[in-house]
């Protein structure tokens, strides 16, 4: 798969390397410090290797269903304490005012939507911190995943730095559980973990007002909790990415 590439061809061999059902996600985290609101995610700087790794690939998919591999796809994402700001309903000639922070406190998520073997059982996962995420916070949220499904893993996720330690990291201290598709350079429409952070920013989040870093953690993990529970949601968002359970 080209790194620049992100057709139905790539879908397709792409979602060859990875699998599905409902939610369990994870809350485990402060609330202390931020940047700006919106739409949080892209990040840049990221390498330009080939999409998919050589000497680390993931089994293909009938080999993950056959050998008991469960599939991970995961990304981070942030969120500020001013607010995403969406139409809203208003009396007519009154243009709404939304008064919002001033300061730059933040909060960093990882999320991870975890497939079974069979592709009949979708999990969320995800951690909140109240600074940058780091390799080391990536390594231990991936062994607790692990150690949470009790099998082996193939974990989906682009080529970030962090990513690229933690992987190093967990493979220096002789992991035997884990293998990894890395997605081309840049390609969020591909992974279906972007749908978690768009849902949440804009649906549920669109225009809220928190009150302070910790009154934003509970909203974040609220709308998690809620995103986590509804399989059909997280089924949408494998549809939107144009890749079939």
């Amino acid at each position: 798969m080209d790194a620049g590439s992100s057709g139905p061809g790539d879908r397709a061999s792409l979602w060859g390397a990875v699998s599905s059902r409902t939610c369990l996600a994870h809350p485990a985290g402060d609330g202390l410090e931020s940047p700006e609101a919106g739409a949080a995610g892209s990040r840049t700087g990221r390498g330009s290797d080939p999409a998919m790794a050589r000497g680390g690939v993931a089994p293909g998919e009938k080999n993950a269903h056959d050998q008991g591999w469960s599939i991970v796809l995961m990304d981070e994402s942030g969120f500020m304490l001013q607010p995403v700001v969406r139409r809203t309903w208003a009396p007519k000639g009154e243009t709404p005012i939304q008064y919002s922070w001033d300061r730059h406190d933040r909060l960093s998520t990882m999320a991870a939507i975890t497939l079974s073997p069979q592709r009949r059982r979708l999990r969320l996962y995800f951690q909140i911190r109240d600074r940058n995420i780091t390799s080391r916070e990536v390594m231990r949220f991936l062994q607790w995943i692990h150690r949470h499904l009790r099998r082996k893993l193939i974990v989906v996720m682009d080529r970030y730095s962090v990513h690229r330690k933690a992987v190093r990291l967990l493979q220096e201290a002789g992991v035997e559980w884990l293998e990894v598709a890395w997605l081309p350079s840049y390609a969020p429409e591909l992974n279906p973990v972007e749908m978690v952070w768009n849902h949440t920013k804009y649906a549920d989040l669109a225009n809220f007002l928190p009150e302070d870093i910790h009154d934003l953690q509970q909203a974040v993990s609220a709308s998690l909790e809620r995103t986590g529970d509804e399989e059909h949601l997280l089924r949408s968002f494998f549809q939107y990415a144009g890749l079939e359970l």
